[in-house]
């Protein structure tokens, strides 16, 4: 279920997505649907949830208190690139969610607090890194979070219109590899001492 509403909500939004062509795309009932979810906001919801913990999980999978601090934080620059090109629906998903002020994502009792574990490992992160003194004084988790994310983010919520405007094919293999380790070396001089 969650596929088939992922896939309508990240093609027509929530405004535009319809529980009848999920229905349809499950091959199953409408009735069906709300039986499960409530309603086509708690589906919502639910794919929502979804997403963001297939985000988290990518990141907590990365054990970042076993590497140096260094090697830590270029696999989580890496992880967060690559999920974010390889799910453009998240990032559509997300986007639709902030046109909405992020009502969904408000009310979820889920999302922000497991949203908030990657800035707790970030703050472990930085904070190891400075004890070790391969990090710089004044990072700030949400900073670096931001840092990372937005650029992760932007490359493919902006895809279509960077190559309309200047005929930038981000989905080319050797602009992807440039620009994965492009974000890595800033971010990583960023941080460095």
């Amino acid at each position: 279920m969650l596929d088939a509403a992922l896939a309508e909500f990240s093609e027509r939004g929530f405004s535009g997505g319809r529980v009848n062509d999920i229905a349809a795309r499950m091959r199953t009932t409408k009735r069906m649907i709300y039986y499960y979810f409530g309603g086509k906001e708690q589906l919502y919801a639910a794919v929502l949830e979804h997403m963001y913990g297939r985000m988290r999980d990518a990141e907590q999978a990365l054990r970042l208190d076993a590497l140096p601090p260094l090697e830590a934080l270029q696999r989580l620059v890496e992880v967060t690139f690559d999920h974010h090109a390889q799910h453009p629906e998240f990032v559509r998903l997300v986007s639709v969610e902030n046109i909405h002020e992020a009502r969904i994502v408000a009310a979820s009792p889920t999302i922000p607090a497991r949203n908030t574990a990657i800035i707790g490992m970030l703050g472990n992160l930085i904070a190891r890194g400075q004890a070790e003194g391969v990090f710089r004084k004044g990072l700030d988790a949400l900073d670096l979070h931001m840092l990372i994310s937005g650029f992760c983010f932007y490359r493919i919520s902006n895809r279509h219109t960077l190559r309309a405007i200047y005929g930038l094919a981000l989905d080319a293999p050797q602009v992807t590899a440039a620009q994965r380790r492009m974000i890595v070396e800033a971010v990583l001089r960023y941080a460095r001492r």
